[in-house]
């Protein structure tokens, strides 16, 4: 617990006049790197909260994550934003729409500003899982500091807040009974034929503004890592029968100059903080750092010097070594 502590130190910035808390995960000592602690050609990793969670996230995931970043030599931060975690502000009461609307990306971008001039960053890679990665998307238009996007399960729909307690336990009674399960598997087939009928448009909730901020950046060639975890009845890779396959379509959207990887981890939940999610994208994390974002010395042989010091992220020195035998995409293959 000491030895953690002495790895991170709370730090404080200031958006639109508000005190937002953070945690600073240090990288290793300037001599266990090409890219020194105190260089300002170094690249650091911004962690955002999904929805009303704190800046540790599920199960402490995101502390996790960004631990094995900072032992991997990139500084890594977590910010609570405004009316969040231990920041100052107030949580409305509409904050989903607020986020889906791109509405704490202003603020994200003024703290992004200020944590690369303070801790002398190149710039950062924003990290951001459900709706943080929407916040991430959004924010990486607007920062000229955002050099890369890490997102977890994004969605690009506007989901409801909450389903009513009828639709809940409708649901709930589905996946415990047969015949339930045999109703929801006739009305899948009955949403497929639909979505067959209606063509490649989107569906009626999709998020038009968030969609075009993806084909933005990704077509501009923005270094981006998309994860996923499997969903309710999901078919592998492939959306529940009947669910519009938004991932097939930004896929499409990202264009040839595009720099994104998509990776579906099939052990993990949606918060990704099971044993074998939370070390899924530790290992993706790792290798896409490797390849996008590698350490400036070329004699450096960063897997070994990795693998010696730490049993946490290791970063190859090579593109071709980030290639991965799990499931996924690397688009512009297609």
């Amino acid at each position: 617990m000491l030895e953690a502590l002495e790895k991170r130190e709370l730090f404080r910035l200031t958006s639109g006049g508000v005190c937002l808390e953070g945690t600073y995960h240090r990288p290793v000592d300037p001599g266990a790197h090409a890219c020194p602690v105190d260089s300002n050609s170094r690249l650091g990793v911004l962690f955002l909260n999904s929805l009303s969670l704190p800046r540790a996230a599920t199960g402490d995931s995101a502390v996790h994550w960004a631990d094995s970043i900072a032992a991997a030599g990139y500084p890594a931060f977590r910010i609570d934003l405004p009316g969040l975690g231990d920041s100052e502000g107030t949580a409305s009461t509409d904050l989903l729409d607020i986020i889906n609307a791109g509405g704490l990306a202003p603020a994200a971008s003024s703290a992004v500003a200020e944590l690369v001039n303070r801790f002398a960053l190149s710039g950062v890679v924003i990290f951001g899982h459900c709706a943080g990665s929407v916040s991430a998307l959004y924010l990486s238009a607007i920062s000229k500091e955002c050099k890369g996007l890490i997102l977890l399960d994004t969605y690009f729909y506007l989901p409801q807040a909450k389903r009513s307690d009828f639709r809940e336990s409708l649901s709930g009674w589905a996946r415990r009974s047969a015949i339930g399960g045999l109703l929801s598997n006739a009305f899948d087939r009955a949403r497929k034929l639909k979505l067959s009928l209606r063509g490649s448009s989107l569906p009626g909730n999709a998020n038009a503004p968030l969609l075009a901020r993806w084909k933005q950046m990704a077509s501009a060639g923005l270094p981006i890592l998309l994860l996923q975890a499997p969903g309710i009845k999901a078919q592998g890779s492939k959306p529940r029968v009947g669910e519009f396959d938004y991932i097939d379509y930004v896929l499409n959207l990202a264009g040839r100059r595009n720099q994104v990887r998509i990776k579906f981890i099939e052990n993990a939940d949606h918060s990704f903080a099971n044993r074998e999610g939370r070390q899924a994208v530790k290992q993706h994390i790792s290798d896409w750092l490797g390849a996008y974002f590698p350490f400036e010395d070329p004699n450096r042989n960063a897997v070994g010097h990795a693998s010696a010091e730490s049993n946490d992220l290791q970063i190859p020195s090579t593109r071709a070594s980030a290639q991965s035998a799990d499931v996924g995409y690397v688009l512009g293959s297609r």
